[in-house]
């Protein structure tokens, strides 16, 4: 696809179709860069633990931090010092 550089403000740039940015995954920010000459925009890597705290502070109040599974010990766990 062939796309026109259009001058915007003090720099210029490309108008990217609503349909690739969505097939991309691309929405508020992007991570661009440029590499052996070609320019790179890809989704930004979001920390995979982003907001683990804060759900699980969410779920603890709403009373849901419960086991999932059930506790399992090993016949040698009584002798441990924790």
């Amino acid at each position: 696809m062939q796309v026109t550089i259009r001058r915007m403000g003090n720099s210029q740039g490309i108008l990217i179709p609503k349909p690739i940015l969505a097939q991309l995954g691309l929405e508020g920010k992007a991570d661009l860069q440029v590499r052996d000459g070609v320019i790179e925009i890809r989704p930004v890597q979001r920390n995979l633990r982003e907001g683990w705290a804060e759900d699980a502070k969410r779920l603890a109040q709403d009373g849901q931090d419960a086991l999932v599974w059930p506790e399992v010990g090993n016949q040698a766990d009584a002798d441990l010092t924790w």
